[in-house]
């Protein structure tokens, strides 16, 4: 949308960043550290913000050799072509990501995966480390993590505190989505940002540039099928991503690129178990090897197999003929397996998501499986058929699973399904950026104070490393925030009635509204809250769940025994973090204790309600000392 850097505003910043993820609160803490009065939007709630990074596995990529780095993404990138210079910043991003973490985040010893091999952290994510171990480079292709530790928000906390720790020169506002981007109509500068705050729409405008980090279009399900071709994917990351940067940047003439490739997760190939409507998929198998080996086999929308159920984790890949591929994704894919499988899986003591089970469904035959999968009876027997004979032989002919890994199904049933879908972690295209993060048109031309970080636009295009787009986060993030800090020259409306003048009153009626050019700022939703207490009771605080901060009010007897436990916040996830935060309060309060079982599948939010308690229970100490 066209409009004049002169026009009415109702507020102005130096810079306005639209996301609050890695990408976003990187380059909003990088343009106030270099001067900038910056303003941050997002559309999600307080707690529900981070978008992917918030759900990632909190490790960077980084490597110990430039040339292997250099090497390593260039396979990554095959056969795609890409910006030579773009890639070269970011590979000497990589190499010194180490340093970075230790500089810009704080943290003293960052956990190097290659110096730790013995860890079980670094034994654990071994394939994600190599993860094409057949490209050029990947030896010395690494991890790095904040701490010995991952999936638990730890970037993602740092980097968010690191926004509030300037909130003198950073306004956080949430459920604030971003709607158009304006453009001075004589350069195509863009000039300012439309947002939505509270049904209301508000005008803001960018003194030096506007940082697009939305993320991608996860949660877009026009857009999905428009440019992925599919129908059937659910997400495994934020539910905010709804592609908004997309359109922001068609609407200003941006080239976009990588369009049509996504990310997802687990060794089933992005397969998780299908959710209710509207959910993350939460549960990934890639983790549990009992669960994709023995009797048992994925089958899609026909009743047959389509992949390898044993292959390696490569974010979803395939092998396709020599180029490792996202499959087609089936609208109904089940995993099926017969009853010796089932009371394995059922027994299984290290099961990691034993949730699994309560979504199966039996079937007492064949044919009545197949009327569960909504196959041919015919066709799924086949199938079977085909596998035992490959389990027999110890040679699976079809997609070349190890044949230590095929047992054949039982002749008779019962059998067991689990219905499934295809994760989508994100999506990797947007406005195409140069090197110093400014977008470009389709003939390659800057458009004027404009910038696209993170997962929108990212130079992943192919083939993705675990760890890559965290990285991406951090690098062009911190570039963004210095190049839209800098202070831009003013546009002004060409004066019409005088050649070469660029006075911006020129011809304006002496009766015309004054202009109102919005000075102040929106002020800021990340303020400090205070809670209120009775007599013995006292306040507890922890950041140590998947959401922001737990806040607990605990109220005890005159000998500190603990009689109630209030969560007076939280922002943790609606399933099974909101089963910790109801039912470990009761459980603390009747046991006397924090010490109790986690909820199973809200480790995280268990921890922080335990921690909260903890360190309320320290304050009630220190006062009857």
């Amino acid at each position: 949308m066209f409009k004049s850097v002169n026009s009415n505003w109702d507020a102005t910043y130096d810079v306005i960043v639209l996301g609050f993820g890695g990408a976003g609160a990187t380059a909003a803490r990088f343009a106030a550290d270099n001067g900038a009065k910056v303003l941050i939007v997002d559309s999600a709630p307080e707690g529900h913000e981070g978008g992917n990074t918030r759900y990632a596995g909190q490790v960077i990529s980084t490597g110990h050799d430039l040339d292997d780095l250099r090497n390593y993404y260039d396979d990554l990138a095959h056969p795609l072509s890409y910006d030579h210079e773009l890639m070269e910043t970011y590979v000497e991003g990589l190499y010194d990501m180490p340093n970075f973490v230790k500089k810009y985040l704080g943290v003293e010893k960052p956990f190097v995966m290659d110096e730790h091999p013995d860890s079980p952290v670094s034994k654990a994510l071994f394939f994600m480390r190599h993860e094409y171990p057949e490209l050029r480079g990947q030896k010395t292709h690494d991890l790095v993590a904040l701490h010995e530790g991952v999936a638990d928000s730890a970037l993602w906390k740092n980097l968010r505190q690191q926004v509030l720790d300037r909130s003198d020169k950073i306004d956080v506002l949430y459920e604030t989505p971003a709607e158009y981007l304006y453009q001075d109509p004589y350069i195509n500068a863009v000039v300012g940002v439309e947002i939505k705050r509270n049904g209301e729409s508000l005008k803001v405008k960018a003194n030096n540039g506007v940082v697009m980090a939305t993320g991608g279009f996860e949660n877009n399900p026009k857009m999905i099928e428009n440019y992925l071709g599919e129908t059937s994917l659910n997400p495994i990351g934020s539910l905010y991503n709804k592609g908004i940067g997309v359109k922001m940047a068609e609407d200003v003439g941006a080239q976009l690129y990588n369009m049509a490739n996504y990310e997802s997760y687990g060794i089933f190939h992005g397969l998780t178990p299908k959710p209710e409507a509207g959910q993350r998929s939460q549960f990934l198998p890639f983790d549990w090897p009992a669960f994709h080996q023995g009797s048992l086999m994925v089958v899609g929308d026909d009743g047959t197999r389509y992949f390898n159920e044993d292959e390696m984790h490569r974010h979803g890949h395939i092998k396709n003929h020599g180029e490792w591929r996202i499959p087609n994704a089936q609208i109904h894919p089940y995993v099926i397996f017969d009853q010796k499988k089932y009371v394995e899986l059922k027994s299984d003591k290290n099961a990691p998501y034993p949730e699994f089970l309560k979504l199966v469904i039996e079937a007492d035959d064949i044919k009545e499986l197949a009327k569960v999968l909504g196959v041919n009876a015919k066709t799924l027997k086949g199938t079977i058929k085909d596998f035992n004979r490959f389990a027999k032989k110890g040679r699976d002919y079809a997609y070349n699973r190890d044949g230590d890994t095929l047992t054949a199904f039982d002749d008779e049933g019962p059998y067991y399904a689990i219905a499934m879908v295809q994760g989508l972690l994100n999506t990797q295209g947007g406005p195409v950026h140069n090197a110093k993060t400014e977008v470009v048109d389709p003939d390659g031309n800057v458009i004027p104070h404009l910038y696209a970080v993170g997962e929108l636009g990212s130079l992943m295009g192919r083939k993705y490393n675990g760890g890559s787009n965290l990285a991406e986060n951090l690098i062009f993030g911190k570039i963004a925030g210095e190049q839209a800090a800098k202070i831009k020259a003013q546009v002004e409306v060409p004066n019409t009635n005088g050649a070469g003048s660029t006075d911006a009153t020129a011809g304006a009626s002496e009766n015309a509204a004054p202009v109102n050019n919005g000075t102040a700022g929106l002020g800021s939703d990340a303020v400090e809250e205070s809670f209120e207490t009775g007599p013995n009771q006292f306040i507890g605080k922890s950041t140590a769940g998947m959401g922001n901060e737990v806040v607990v009010r605990v109220t005890v007897d005159d000998d500190n025994n603990i009689k109630d436990v209030e969560v007076l916040k939280q922002s943790e996830s609606e399933d099974y973090g909101l089963k910790a935060i109801k039912e470990l309060p009761k459980e603390i309060v009747a046991k006397n204790s924090v010490d109790v079982d986690s909820i199973s599948g809200a480790s995280a939010s268990s921890n922080a309600i335990k921690e909260a308690v903890t360190n309320a229970l320290k304050l009630a100490k220190k006062v009857t000392e």
